[in-house]
């Protein structure tokens, strides 16, 4: 009987156990299903390391990408061309992340019927990206390496994420002999994975802490006589300014006076400043990992952080990251954390996503963004020429990036226009180009104009 007992005890034991497993399994399932089907390598899904499922669209529904029989991209060379390091390429070289980070609704899968469908439907995606002025800011850069960024702060769509250099993803370039330079870097998405020495642009951080934290600011008159001395180092100006208050300061891109208050705030304040404006911060847009900012004090001498405070020293910004910081600006203090795609019609009956609008925290005060969009207004009305801006009330800061080895400087030019109907900010750089507003200011101009056919035409 002692036998009989022990082996009944057992026997329900392990019926236990595999009750258990089946629940974890059946749970394990639903909360896990959708990655299983899609993992990448799956020969159901992926061909040739790519998603062979779904269709891509820009805003206007122009077929940018159809991966339903291997990869066909749009049929206007000009557009395959502006949007290749958003779709990647055939061979893998230039990743996109979208397709994994989507990969499920576009799939089709579901719990009950896996990644099968009677319907015979595609799985359609939308992105917020327009190819005309991907297109455009492509044709603006001529050639040159960089970055040219448009996002609508209220609502966080991206139109425009356009990197340079590129290529026509059905008529590959023999990259690796090329020796003219014009490929150097091409499989790196600039708006995105890439960090840039931000020149005077970065004068916007200084500032928002200044106007913060020195209650006198723009009642003091600053001197400059094309440099200054800090514990025995030069910072040397783009100019003689002369007596002159800090609005004009920002407009005429003083390096003395913002060198000045940069050392009068302190490396702790302007270190705060620059994370929680996220400057040296990494986030995620649908997918795509924005590179890390830098902003590094901690071992600073005076005259550094002066340097640091203008733009230079260590400084890096990554232009996505920038772009989000000029939306929290127009946005009296927050903005729309961008993305990029706007919803995906699945195979099912039902859609399979649709775009959840996020916002930042409140990162600074309404009255200092206020302020700060009033100084940069006046950067372009006095400085940068409204003529670069027909029509549009654009608030803008100019930067001219030193990067040292006597290689020409980096061009920056970062703003947004102050507009209910249209509430785009913008970031533009041009790698080894000059001066921000001589090279950038005309690029800006021409972009954000198509941007607002676009949105008329909606």
């Amino acid at each position: 009987m002692k036998k009989i007992a022990g082996r009944a005890l057992a026997t329900l034991v392990l019926a236990g156990v595999l009750v258990l497993g089946t629940v974890g399994f059946f749970i394990q399932y639903l909360v896990q299903g959708g990655d299983w089907a899609v993992f990448p390598g799956s020969p159901h899904v992926y061909s040739g390391g790519n998603l062979s499922s779904g269709v891509i669209t820009d805003r206007a529904g122009v077929v940018l990408l159809d991966s339903t029989d291997g990869r066909d991209y749009a049929e206007d060379p000009a557009v395959r061309r502006a949007m290749l390091h958003i779709l990647g390429d055939r061979e893998g070289f230039i990743a996109a992340p979208l397709f994994s980070r989507y990969a499920d609704a576009l799939v089709g899968y579901d719990f009950l019927s896996g990644a099968y469908s009677i319907s015979g439907k595609v799985s359609q995606g939308r992105l917020t990206l327009s190819s005309r002025v991907q297109t455009a800011a492509l044709e603006a850069l001529a050639g040159r390496p960089g970055a040219v960024g448009v996002y609508n702060y209220r609502t966080g769509e991206l139109l425009c994420a356009a990197s340079s250099p590129t290529y026509d993803p059905d008529a590959v370039p023999d990259i690796a002999g090329d020796t003219t330079g014009a490929y150097q870097g091409v499989y790196v998405n600039r708006f995105f994975n890439a960090t840039f020495v931000p020149g005077s642009i970065f004068k916007l951080v200084t500032a928002a802490a200044a106007l913060e934290n020195i209650p006198d600011l723009e009642q003091r008159t600053f001197q400059c006589d094309g440099a200054c001395q800090v514990e025995g180092d030069t910072i040397t100006c783009n100019g003689v300014h002369g007596s002159i208050s800090f609005q004009t300061a920002l407009a005429k891109s003083c390096n003395v006076v913002f060198g000045q208050l940069a050392v009068e705030l302190g490396p702790e304040a302007l270190t705060a400043y620059a994370e929680k404006l996220g400057v040296t911060a990494r986030f995620s847009v649908d997918g795509y990992e924005t590179a890390a900012g830098h902003f590094d004090l901690s071992e600073a001498e005076n005259s550094e952080v002066a340097w640091a405070g203008i733009g230079q020293y260590t400084d890096l910004i990554n232009p996505c990251g920038y772009l989000r910081l000029m939306g929290v600006i127009a946005g009296g203090g927050k903005a729309a954390e961008p993305y990029l795609m706007e919803r995906i019609d699945g195979k099912k009956l039902t859609a399979s996503y649709r775009v959840t609008e996020r916002q930042t925290e409140q990162l600074l005060e309404p009255a200092t963004c206020a302020r700060l969009a009033e100084l940069m207004r006046n950067n372009v009305v006095s400085v940068y020429g409204v003529w670069n801006f027909p029509d549009l009330y654009v608030c803008a800061k100019s930067g001219t990036a030193e990067i040292g080895g006597g290689v020409t400087p980096h061009a920056t030019f970062a703003g947004f226009i102050q507009d209910p109907e249209y509430p785009l900010a913008f970031i533009v750089v041009v790698e080894n180009a000059g001066a921000g507003s001589d090279v950038c200011a005309g690029i800006a101009g021409r972009v954000l104009s198509e941007c607002v056919s676009v949105l008329d035409s909606e």
